[in-house]
């Protein structure tokens, strides 16, 4: 069996055996397309031919064309995985990725909005419109919920519970989990949802509850322009709506609330991931400390 036919079976195997998003089955397809494609230049077609040579150039030269850290560490990890199904699945004997390291990945915070900035870019006035209010629950359920793109983006009608003050959610891997929907975010959604979700229905009912300006399911692009844009009216540039997930938990943390909390909430399946927000977290203490502590500015 060439490489081109095992990369077939392993992206199926992905997508059927391990339930992989489609989003995580596209990207490995890219990665390792982009690997067998270099392969390829060195005449290496058949897995029992691959070296770890020839690996580790591949990924030499992603790092030299200025692919982003976390791309490169993505890269290789589908280049590990594909090695490891094929010697599992009794493609070849050849292992060239054993004990291969994952490239180092600088550590990096993550974006978050301040408390003010968060109130001003909810509390900007929205057009009186089906389109304008829909802007304004997607803003509050990603800030208020802590929402991924691709959930909010998949949330169906029955998911939101408002007498039950939840929505049900589906991460990463299928996984559901229920998070609460309180306070502003709950009373936009009612809002939505009885007086200008039914004026963006078109003929083709659907039960998404977001939806786009023919009545489809609304995209991962056309938040990620929504977010920008609301962001832009009111001084932050470039918003993302990741920023959003982030300043959810970051100001959970500070205001107290418990790690495993935030881990179960943001649907974080190792809570090393959601301690990344503890060092957001502790710039905020640092601060409070400064202003409050009566020797915190004493110097001998």
């Amino acid at each position: 069996m060439d490489l081109s036919r095992a990369l077939r079976e392993y992206l199926n195997y992905l997508s059927i055996e391990r339930n992989a998003s489609p989003n995580t089955v596209a990207a490995y397809g890219r990665d390792l397309s982009r690997y067998l494609s270099a392969l390829e230049g060195e005449g290496i077609t058949s897995p029992d031919a691959v070296t770890r040579q020839a690996i580790e150039a591949h990924v030499a030269a992603l790092v030299d064309v200025g692919l982003a850290p976390a791309s490169v560490e993505r890269a290789v990890s589908a280049i590990k995985g594909f090695h490891r199904f094929m010697v599992a699945d009794e493609i070849c004997e050849n292992f060239p990725t054993a004990d291969l390291p994952l490239p180092a990945k600088p550590a990096r915070l993550p974006d978050v909005l301040s408390v003010e900035q968060a109130e001003a870019l909810l509390d900007q006035p929205f057009p009186k419109t089906a389109a304008g209010q829909r802007d304004r629950t997607i803003l509050e359920t990603l800030y208020g919920c802590g929402l991924r793109v691709s959930e909010l983006c998949g949330l169906d009608l029955r998911d939101v519970r408002l007498d039950e003050e939840v929505v049900r959610v589906f991460g990463k891997g299928s996984k559901e989990r229920v998070v609460p929907i309180m306070g502003s975010a709950a009373r936009v959604m009612g809002e939505y949802l009885t007086q200008w979700r039914p004026g963006l229905v078109g003929r083709t009912p659907t039960q998404a509850v977001f939806l786009n300006q023919r009545g489809g399911r609304i995209s991962r692009q056309s938040v990620h322009a929504i977010v920008e844009r609301a962001g832009r009216m009111v001084g932050v540039q470039g918003l993302h709506p990741h920023t959003l997930r982030h300043s959810f938990a970051t100001h959970l943390l500070e205001g107290g609330a418990d790690l495993r909390v935030v881990q179960e909430l943001l649907g974080h399946a190792d809570i090393s991931t959601t301690q990344l927000y503890t060092h957001v977290d502790r710039t905020h203490v640092r601060g409070v400390y400064l202003a409050a502590h009566p020797r915190a500015h004493v110097r001998e």
